[in-house]
């Protein structure tokens, strides 16, 4: 997959794998319909780091649930 190429598909593939290796429990919480291509870069610098990482202290994935949220489209 090339992630390079902002689209909705590579958001939609960002997400899912930033949820399953962060084991979201509320899986609502987290929609790829709530991005946009605007904000693809910082999605993409957050999936990066989730990605590399095998362990995430209690804060750090409050940290990367904050950004997630400030990245959210304004409804």
């Amino acid at each position: 997959m090339n992630l390079s190429q902002k689209s909705t598909e590579n958001v939609d593939y960002m997400i899912e794998k930033i949820k399953e290796k962060l084991k979201v429990l509320n899986i609502g919480a987290i929609k790829s319909s709530h991005f946009d291509e605007e904000m693809y870069e910082e999605l993409k610098d957050i999936y990066d780091l989730v990605i590399k990482k095998n362990h995430f202290s209690p804060n750090e994935m409050q940290a990367i649930a904050e950004e997630l949220g400030n990245l959210r489209k304004n409804k």
